[in-house]
């Protein structure tokens, strides 16, 4: 099985047998890695003049799309060996995030996009329509981000489990969108800090939620109807900059997020993220910091990570802006350094904070 590791695209797999393929988004192309014997090695590379910031395996046709920042959006029809442009009705080329849900018995295929827009495709890729009702609410003239040119994008869509047209999408900086009606129409949803990074529904009636974001940990028991602030405090021990965060299938009460020690803007004079991962038991309610093997205090941040149930064995993958990608095969228990030294993985310009002065 192939998996993708991608900072826009899916974050949780379920498998019968742990994946011997990772696709990795970074700022020089996909990297592909493959087990071989109890390590890895990388494979190949491809699309190496793009940023690529989101791929996705499309499970019925087997395609592979992959977005990328100010490159459109591509598609391989052969496992990743070729690649064609397949951006038909997409106006905004700067793509973020890429999802899909079936819907009434089709595949709806997302991208969102920096402007942040979302467009939706119900032949996959053929075609591509602007969800024009999303910049519609009344919250959009404040959507920004905080490095020029100030524009927001659609960092992440998901949707609720129990009901596949009810679509989220989760604008950096800016709000928190739902849909009911498959990315036709939308509304805001209240009660968390606008600067919303991702948002992950981890009950399959779709009533446990979570966000990060700008101002930490954000959760609700309630369908979105009311929020509990989880974590609120640049010190906190996950980190106060929290972003990826996924679940186990298997048992929904088990947790991992990655956060860094301070926002981006510090980066800027210290080079250093201070990234981690951690883990949660409880569902969400507590959080212990991970090591065996990953260093206490990165100097990247985690910018993709993903969750691979095979049974309830947990696989974890977690790529740095630093150009490594980490794996732990028990649950976080353990870590191995499975690649080093590929292009960042990484949102944005993030990298450029991270690296030193004359570097």
């Amino acid at each position: 099985m192939t998996i993708t590791l991608s900072h826009g695209g899916p974050t949780i797999y379920t498998s019968t047998a742990p994946s011997d393929r990772v696709l990795v988004g970074t700022m020089k192309g996909i990297v592909i890695l493959e087990r071989d014997g109890d390590g890895w090695r990388e494979a190949d590379r491809v699309l190496t003049d793009l940023h690529i910031h989101a791929i996705y395996l499309e499970p019925e046709s087997g395609l592979i799309f992959a977005g990328a920042k100010l490159g459109s959006l591509h598609v391989s029809a052969d496992g990743g060996k070729t690649w064609a442009l397949c951006d038909n009705g997409l106006t905004e080329k700067d793509v973020y995030s890429i999802a899909a849900s079936k819907i009434n018995g089709t595949v709806r295929m997302f991208v969102g996009t920096e402007p942040a827009h979302l467009f939706h495709s119900d032949d996959l890729g053929e075609h591509w329509m602007d969800a024009p009702n999303l910049r519609t609410m009344p919250s959009l003239p404040n959507w920004t981000f905080p490095p020029p040119p100030h524009v927001a994008h659609l960092k992440h869509i998901n949707f609720d489990p129990s009901d596949p047209s009810v679509v989220y999408a989760s604008i950096e900086q800016g709000a928190l969108l739902k849909s009911m009606d498959g990315g036709e129409n939308w509304q805001e949803v209240h009660g968390m800090d606008p600067d919303v990074h991702r948002t992950i529904i981890s009950s399959e009636d779709g009533k446990t939620m979570f966000c990060t974001g700008g101002d930490g940990i954000y959760a609700s028991v309630d369908g979105g109807e009311t929020w509990e602030h989880r974590t609120t405090s640049q010190d906190d021990q996950i980190g106060g900059y929290p972003d990826q965060l996924v679940f186990a299938p298997s048992n929904r009460q088990t947790m991992f997020i990655s956060g860094t020690q301070r926002q981006p803007g510090s980066w800027r004079d210290s080079h250093f993220a201070g990234g981690r991962i951690s883990r949660s038991n409880d569902g969400g309610k507590t959080w212990k910091p991970l090591a065996g093997g990953l260093p206490d205090r990165l100097q990247g941040s985690v910018e993709a990570m993903c969750l691979e149930d095979c049974g309830g064995v947990i696989s974890l993958f977690a790529a740095t802006t630093q150009g490594e990608v980490f794996h732990s095969a028990n649950g976080g228990d353990t870590w191995a350094q499975i690649a080093s030294d590929l292009a960042p993985i990484t949102k944005g310009g993030h990298y450029h904070f991270l690296v030193p002065t004359g570097a």
